[in-house]
């Protein structure tokens, strides 16, 4: 199951680092002018910077710390903020009634809660 763990982990780290990563890089009106985007219209740039801070700090925070094998407690700490993110973006998605993103950002945030749990419990480092 520990390789189950760190598959998931290492998908979730990839695309939070790649959003996050965007969402660092990019302008508010470049991310509101992608039709896939548009939820940021709202939002403050300082806001969509933290998000994507957030998400990138999450990323490396799933695989980092497990890697190394020094504090290790950050992987479900990680894995917790990221599901805090997910359900802040359900609740934004839903608002705005896109449902499609709001079915994936509920994929997204079972995922870190399953690396939480299992980081948390039977597969801790």
């Amino acid at each position: 199951m520990d390789i189950v763990v760190w598959i998931i982990s290492g998908l979730l780290a990839a695309l939070f680092l790649m959003a996050g990563s965007m969402k660092l890089v990019k302008s508010k009106e470049q991310l509101v002018a992608d039709p896939k985007m548009g939820w940021a219209e709202p939002f403050s740039e300082g806001l969509i910077k933290f998000i994507g801070a957030a998400e990138v700090a999450g990323a490396l925070g799933l695989i980092l710390p497990g890697l190394f094998g020094i504090a290790t407690w950050l992987v479900p700490a990680a894995a917790i903020g990221l599901a805090l993110v997910m359900a802040g973006a359900i609740i934004t998605h839903a608002r705005r009634a896109e449902w499609p993103n709001v079915v994936v950002t509920a994929v997204l945030l079972a995922l870190a809660v399953f690396v939480a749990v299992e980081r948390i419990g039977p597969q801790a480092f």
